[in-house]
């Protein structure tokens, strides 16, 4: 009789079939399937082949756009984009080396005036080169956004990507594997950014820390593909290695047709494969966590790490109510950065900025859930509003559907695709002293702007803070 089968996870079952060889010291070397640059953390990976007279390894499966430090504001038009002038002169130097780079190596690169040119974690999947089973790195920590395929995605370093270019394999040391189980249906108001800030308002930034995330349970299996990314998205913020789902009728239905995914007479194929990459009942996780949803709240940041969160119907916390003295000073320094005092409400809260963009929540979903908050209403007077769709073609949908029409119209300004505010690279920068609601991935010390005070949200409350000028509870404003 023969024996059967140890039970795997997914993360087991990709890693596995990715080693090319074991090392003690190094660890596994992994095959990496796909490999995606941006203008910021390639440059000087091109420059290292070049001095060594090395050539790519596989330009077929690397795939290239500017995302980082091209501003999104335009003055004019010209080709399939409006014209954006790059100012910033380092990052203008960025963008035309990519851009020489990829073409000399041969590699898919989206050009700036290419519909298809976006945010490089927006544009792979909505081009179908995300796919599951896949191994996918790139110079960005939130590579993990890709792990919503049931993809093991993760950042690298620049000296990483140049091993990758060389050889399409990279050394890395293998995580361990984490079970977060998510029971329960998202209440009215609550999203997968709520759901991403909850998470990690409840287990902190460290949980997951040397590992591996698989979310599982009822509330993910209902979650959309956007709403999955969101979450990956959000993974490493609760520092993980990377995040997953895995593959089910809704990720084959989004990625058919797809310009990069299976044709036709591949597609049945890949399918079958793609049904076993799941992980096996009764397999073992080296962690577990499970969380129940039915009751959560609409989130927001007050702090300066994801994990300052609190429902919007609370409070700013006071450092005294933290045992540990490394947190109450941790407390005391965000307190006083974002200018805080503990207990304030915080639908008391009132911002100068919004931002709805990012590599988080800048797909289509989330542009048609902000317009239909926005929807006749204005910005308030004494706040400035940006939406920075997430790719060409989600800007050319939206404006298709007259979402554009809806923000212009409620007084805010509409841009071009790129990582924008998130980063604070590119010009589009909170100033000094600044408070803003942003649905980006992190509120760090100076992240969008030296000085500049950040409160993370899901598009929906963010947007329903632009029109009044402060937090507000979106289950009951009106």
């Amino acid at each position: 009789m023969m024996e059967q089968p140890e039970p795997r996870t997914m993360f087991a079952k990709i890693w596995d079939a990715h080693v090319v060889r074991e090392d003690q010291e190094q660890g596994s070397l992994l095959y990496i399937d796909r490999h995606l640059l941006n203008e910021v953390s390639s440059p000087q990976a091109f420059s290292a082949l070049k001095l060594a007279n090395r050539a790519i390894r596989r330009p077929d499966a690397t795939f290239g756009a500017a995302d980082h430090s091209i501003p999104t504001t335009p003055i004019g038009k010209y080709g399939k984009r409006s014209l954006v002038p790059v100012v910033d002169s380092q990052g203008a130097l960025q963008i035309a080396t990519m851009q020489r780079n990829a073409i000399e190596a041969g590699v898919h690169f989206f050009q700036v005036d290419d519909a298809r040119n976006g945010i490089v974690h927006v544009i792979a999947p909505e081009q179908g080169i995300t796919q599951p089973g896949l191994t996918i790195v790139c110079g960005d920590s939130h590579t993990s956004t890709h792990g919503a395929f049931g993809v093991l995605a993760f950042g690298i370093g620049t000296s990483e990507v140049e091993q990758v270019l060389a050889s399409q394999c990279l050394w890395q040391k293998r995580p361990k594997a984490m079970e977060v189980r998510i029971e329960g249906k998202l209440p009215v108001g609550c999203t997968a950014k709520d759901l991403a800030l909850s998470i990690i308002g409840k287990l902190g930034t460290g949980c997951g820390t040397g590992h591996c995330i698989e979310f599982t349970g009822s509330a993910i299996r209902a979650l959309s593909m956007e709403g999955r990314m969101t979450l990956c998205n959000m993974a490493i913020e609760a520092g993980a290695r990377a995040g997953m789902v895995a593959p089910d009728e809704t990720t084959f239905a989004y990625l058919q047709g797809r310009l990069f995914a299976p044709k036709e007479e591949h597609w049945e194929a890949a399918v079958r494969y793609w049904r076993t990459i799941a992980s096996d009942e009764g397999a073992v996780y080296d962690k577990v966590e499970v969380i129940h949803i039915d009751e959560i709240i609409p989130q927001v940041t007050w702090g300066t790490t994801p994990a300052m969160v609190s429902p919007i119907t609370g409070i700013v916390p006071d450092p005294a109510e933290f045992a540990d003295p490394t947190a109450q000073a941790a407390v005391q320094r965000a307190l006083a950065y974002m200018d805080l005092e503990p207990g304030t409400r915080m639908q008391d809260i009132m911002l100068d900025r919004v931002f709805i963009g990012s590599c988080t929540n800048s797909r289509l979903e989330d542009l048609r859930l902000a317009a239909s908050i926005v929807k006749g209403k204005k910005v308030a007077p004494t706040l400035r509003a940006i939406v920075v769709p997430g790719s060409g073609l989600v800007k050319q949908q939206a404006e298709h559907e007259g979402l554009d029409r809806i923000f212009k119209d409620a007084g805010f300004e509409w841009r071009e695709p790129g990582c924008s505010m998130c980063v604070g690279m590119n010009g589009d920068l909170l100033a000094e002293g600044e408070r803003c609601a942003s649905t980006s991935n992190r509120n760090f010390e100076g992240r969008q702007g030296k000085g500049g005070r950040t409160h993370l949200a899901s598009p929906a409350m963010a947007a329903a803070a632009a029109i009044v000028g402060h937090f507000v509870d979106i289950r009951t404003w009106k």
